[in-house]
């Protein structure tokens, strides 16, 4: 059982049977430690607790607050340079601050002194996060929905996915779905079951139907590997593989009757790996394999559906491109906003989508959906490419315009396409939809998303409490070397337009206030930011980018901890520097790379946009008209580019297979923001609703 995998995805703890012996006093000693975190005990989990002993009571108790302290960040110490933050930074003079900072530079950790005295915490009626029990049944059942997934899983949930093979191995098959749509995820769960389970003949049955292209062989070595089955990331270094391995590799490709273009399309992957699978060595029994991958490493491509593809649209042929584009109704979808655009009769492109738009996956759908119904011109083209973590590009969109009767139509197939599709599935009943839902998108591709306290999608708008101060948190601990990782955080007025920076060097202004830098982290770190909202809002800010920045360049994947998130403070001079209860997100920052945007405030709106974006170089402070690589341009991707919503995914639903109802009272399914189906249950809505 782990407790830590059981309450992030399903907010529930498993009670072992206990011995009894347990007083009120204990138990009511339990709920309130828990209830540090922000968390309490549902009523059935407390009488579950209370039929322990108080001996197991304890032990379960550690393991539970162990977990709710990594959750919130409270499992290290948390000491800011100005230790009673933020009172010293605002009365302290500009010279005062100078003078500290040089001191701090010169000697690398020298810190202020001070008398901490900060009266006992006063933080009003935050919204509990309510734990659950939960039976082994239950648990085991995570599972399947990560595996059933219709989109890239996450690094975290890709872990998940790995223990339970790790853990059960054999036994684990009991818990397999019977169909894997997604191929990345048949690339992990084949490489674990290879490394876990390969004494059991069900492992080659699991690969024989799972494994269907050139490509899935590929992943599935690239697994075994440790290496990104996106497939986008610089080549694996294929590890040295036994004979039974790669035999069983170029048994798998050999049995794929056309694999030599789906080879080329990855041809200097293949190239390593041919180096360690040796495919020479069993040209007799492989030679359709041995024939691929001799093509790759001769270079001889054959003309590619891409390669047509791209000929045709350069020369304006539509006509000639719309057959080839209905044999991959998923490429046809991803190419029918250039085809509308460089055609003379959009009618007849429209007329050949639809006779196979019921083929395209529900995403690929969603995703079109969305963008056609956008309002036209859109301010801007910004393109998130695939790979392992997240990057916004952006450009002015000069294209062609579409008439928005032709929009309108494309929009009409999509939708009639996901009706049908999601008709055929099981009747929902009465269901009610919070209209709240259309603040949340569609989880459509996680695998560059970062572990964080609660599970969000990019672009997603979570409402803030009602509270005037956010208090923004940092913390790290050096690497191999003195790491200086950096708070900041910038101010955008609604135009999008830079106003400051509080950070390092900015310690107050526009209402916000930093806690002090610090430049070495032996033992750990912590830099704070505080944020007035109500004095940001009278200066005309609108939009705060909080971003952290690796100062000496370390990536955050070489160091050993980094995090960073938010707090709800009704009054910054209360209880501790770092209160857990106030914690309301916090993200995990281990990217390869040097600079995180992990979420921006709103503040007119009151809305947290979740980002998770990680740069490879510093943005530039300025306007987006003169700077459409900065942070102003993935300020305005965040805002506006189109992403599909859970509001209109469920409404989908609803239409195709269920009635929907104005109250959660009259309704035998519920999807709201905090209760039924919610967008933070990612793996129910990939598995069940895509």
């Amino acid at each position: 059982m782990n407790q830590e995998l059981f309450l992030r995805r399903r907010s529930k703890v498993h009670v072992p049977m206990g011995t009894g012996g347990a007083t009120r006093a204990q138990v009511a000693s339990a709920v309130r430690e828990v209830a540090a975190f922000r968390c309490v005990l549902s009523e059935p989990l407390i009488e579950q607790i209370g039929m322990l002993s108080a001996t197991e009571l304890k032990y379960w108790l550690r393991s539970i607050v162990g977990v709710l302290r990594r959750r919130n960040g409270a499992h290290v110490h948390h000491r800011p340079f100005y230790p009673d933050f933020p009172e010293q930074v605002l009365t302290a003079t500009e010279g005062e601050l100078y003078l500290n900072a040089v001191m701090h530079y010169l000697t690398l950790r020298r810190l202020p002194k001070t008398e901490e005295s900060r009266p006992p915490l006063l933080e009003g009626n935050l919204i509990p996060w309510v734990i659950e029990p939960g039976s082994i049944h239950q648990f085991e059942s995570l599972l399947e929905p990560l595996l059933s997934s219709r989109t890239s899983l996450s690094e975290e949930e890709t872990a998940d996915v790995l223990w339970f093979v790790r853990e059960y191995k054999r036994d684990v098959f009991r818990l397999l779905p019977e169909d894997i749509p997604f191929r990345e995820i048949r690339a992990q769960l084949g490489g674990a079951l290879i490394l876990h389970a390969a004494d059991d003949a069900r492992v080659d049955a699991f690969l024989e139907r799972n494994v269907e292209t050139a490509t899935d062989v590929l992943r599935l070595a690239v697994a075994l590997s440790g290496g990104d089955v996106s497939l986008t990331t610089a080549s694996t270094r294929f590890k040295t593989m036994k004979r039974s391995m790669r035999r069983l590799l170029l048994r798998l490709l050999d049995s794929i009757p056309i694999a030599t273009e789906d080879v080329m399309r990855h041809a200097e992957r293949w190239k390593r790996l041919a180096e360690v699978l040796h495919p020479g060595d069993y040209a007799d029994k492989y030679p359709r394999a041995l024939a691929a991958i001799t093509a790759a490493r001769r270079n001889e491509a054959p003309a590619t559906f891409g390669s047509r593809v791209e000929t045709l649209l350069a020369q304006r042929d539509i006509a000639a491109l719309t057959p080839i584009l209905q044999s991959r109704p998923g490429e046809f979808a991803r190419r029918l906003d250039v085809a509308l655009r460089r055609t003379t009769g959009p009618e007849s492109v429209l007329k050949a989508f639809e006779a196979v738009a019921t083929q395209v996956s529900s995403p690929v759908l969603l995703q079109l959906l969305a963008q056609v119904r956008a309002p036209r011109p859109l301010p801007l083209r910004a393109f998130t490419p695939k790979g392992s973590f997240a990057k916004v590009y952006g450009i002015k969109d000069r294209r062609e315009p579409i008439t928005p009767e032709v929009l309108a139509r494309a929009a009409q197939i999509c939708e009639h396409a996901l009706l049908v599709r999601f008709a055929s599935l099981s009747p929902l009943g009465r269901c009610f939809i919070d209209p709240a839902l259309s603040e949340y998108k569609v989880p459509l591709a996680q695998r560059a998303s970062s572990k964080s306290l609660r599970t969000l999608v990019r672009g997603s708008r979570l409402p803030m409490p009602d509270t005037r101060f956010i208090r923004l948190f940092l913390w790290w601990k050096n690497g191999s070397q003195r790491t200086d990782i950096d708070l900041s955080a910038a101010f955008f007025d609604a135009n999008f337009v830079f106003k400051q920076t509080v950070a390092y060097y900015n310690l107050k202004d526009f209402g916000g206030c930093h806690s002090g830098d610090i430049t070495d982290a032996p033992d750990g770190a912590s830099e704070f930011i505080d944020l007035d909202i109500d004095v940001l809002i009278e200066q005309g800010i609108r939009y705060v980018v909080t971003s952290i920045n690796s100062y000496t360049e370390q990536p955050y994947c070489d160091l050993p901890e980094c995090f960073a998130g938010w707090m709800a403070r009704a009054d910054t001079m209360s209880g501790e520097v770092f209160e857990p209860r106030s914690v309301f997100d916090r993200i995990d920052i281990a990217s390869d790379t040097v600079i995180c945007l992990p979420f921006v405030m709103d503040l007119q709106e009151r809305r947290m946009i979740w980002a998770d974006l990680g740069l490879t170089s510093s943005p530039r402070w300025n306007n987006v008209g003169n700077n459409l690589s900065g942070v102003s341009l993935m300020l305005q991707a965040l805002v506006h580019t189109p992403r599909p919503d859970l509001e209109t995914l469920f409404d989908l639903h609803v239409r195709a297979r269920g009635e929907r109802v104005i109250s959660p009272q009259q309704a035998e399914a519920v999807f709201a923001p905090d209760q039924g189906i919610t967008p933070f249950d990612t793996d129910l809505i990939r598995s069940r609703f895509l």
